[in-house]
């Protein structure tokens, strides 16, 4: 038997706040990366509403945030988020970094998935005399749903990785106690524990995913 000081109610809160700083980062970063991933995509030369200069501004902006690893984001930002929040430590300082990290990987999925769809539709709907962001709302989005859920699931499981890391600056959640006891003080079974508790949560994500994507699709 492995020997731990880690009690249960501890795994409860820090999974409770893994799950709340997942679901705030998850939710501002797909407001915001769906309205970067829609804009580059009509923006492009060949989109509906070809504004190239805003989309060679936002590409390198996207690339240059995603070329930053999170551990390396959520240190070099701490003064930003220490100037939003007062603190850097905690688990609401934690959600700037994650914020940050997971709205241009957001938005470069919503692009992939929209630009899977074909240029037949875009096609069919201007004949029919659609406007732009008819064209957008009523033909593009419903079209690359199900592509858009799977790319949402994929950024919820990396969310989670990246909640786990926050952990070694003090950011609470599951994270932490596999830093503080599982690393820390050598605690096996808190390391163990954390790593199941994970795995478990992402395979729950990736299947819950596949199978409204797969509805969806259906339709």
């Amino acid at each position: 038997m492995f020997e731990t000081n880690i009690t249960l109610q501890q795994f409860v809160e820090g999974m409770g706040d893994t799950l709340y700083m997942v679901g705030m980062s998850l939710l501002i970063g797909t407001i915001l990366g769906s309205m970067l991933g829609i804009v580059i995509v009509v923006t492009r030369r060949d989109g509906v509403i070809p504004i190239p200069f805003v989309y060679t501004i936002l590409n390198p902006i996207i690339n240059m945030v995603r070329s930053v690893p999170f551990i390396i984001l959520m240190v070099a930002i701490i003064p930003f988020t220490r100037m939003m929040l007062g603190t850097s430590i905690g688990t609401n300082a934690a959600i700037i970094p994650l914020i940050i990290y997971i709205t241009p990987f957001i938005a470069r999925l919503v692009e992939n998935s929209l630009l899977e769809v074909g240029t037949g539709i875009v096609e069919a709907a201007e004949s029919m005399g659609a406007t732009p962001w008819q064209i957008i709302w009523y033909f593009i989005l419903p079209e690359a749903f199900g592509s858009l859920i799977l790319s949402l699931t994929t950024a919820t499981i990396s969310l989670i990785g990246a909640t786990a890391m926050a952990g070694t600056v003090g950011g609470g959640g599951i994270g932490d106690i596999a830093i503080v006891y599982g690393y820390q003080r050598f605690d096996s079974f808190a390391m163990i524990s954390t790593v199941i508790l994970l795995v478990i949560i992402v395979q729950v994500i990736q299947s819950t995913g596949n199978q409204l994507a797969r509805f969806v699709r259906r339709r």
